[in-house]
């Protein structure tokens, strides 16, 4: 009983500081297309960084994991990596075609949740590959936004920014097809869950 509640807890250490990351995200983009202070804007996605590795860490710590936790999280990932390559693009910093890529990939398996409900599931646990993924991306962009300038440093940062993004990109892709054929042999070798009949 008493761990159920605190599963089902809202205000706890993780949470908030999951809920400080996303209030980050409208910052980064004001940052990078505003006044175009990349530093600064580097700055909150390096403490973007640091958060998300200590809500999990205290989460699993101070055994304060929660079902919102494990939301806030992925979304936070997201909106973030969503964010940075929106900003990026407008800056002409990468091609559209790798803002574009990202979200689709996610609109893909958005469009699978319905597929899920029907066998009685509302995800699938998320594979290494994405965390690989999301993990190459978040220190690819950083490094591209580095790399928009000149000299030495700039430069090596474009170099390993694009190495990050293209593996990133890849593996985003490959653990989105992955998770689209667990999907499909959930679909064949589960019964459809039957929906409560009204009496």
């Amino acid at each position: 009983m008493g761990d159920d509640a605190t599963r089902h807890r809202v205000w706890t250490l993780p949470n908030l500081l999951s809920a400080l990351r996303l209030a980050g995200v409208p910052l980064f983009l004001w940052l990078v297309l505003g006044p175009e202070a990349d530093l600064l804007a580097l700055g909150v996605l390096a403490l973007s960084g640091i958060t998300d590795f200590l809500d999990g860490y205290l989460a699993r710590r101070l055994g304060q994991t929660s079902v919102l936790g494990q939301v806030l999280d992925p979304v936070a990932d997201r909106l973030y990596i969503l964010a940075v390559v929106v900003g990026l693009a407008l800056r002409d910093i990468v091609p559209w075609w790798v803002a574009l890529s990202l979200p689709l990939r996610d609109l893909l398996l958005w469009g699978l949740v319905p597929l899920l409900r029907t066998r009685g599931y509302s995800a699938l646990p998320v594979h290494f590959l994405g965390k690989a993924a999301t993990f190459n991306l978040l220190y690819a962009f950083p490094l591209l936004l580095l790399g928009d300038g000149d000299g030495t440093v700039a430069t090596l940062a474009q170099v390993f920014g694009w190495a990050f993004a293209i593996w990133g990109i890849g593996l985003y892709w490959w653990a989105g097809l992955l998770y689209a054929w667990q999907v499909r042999t959930l679909l064949r070798t589960t019964e459809r869950r039957r929906a409560v009949s009204d009496a």
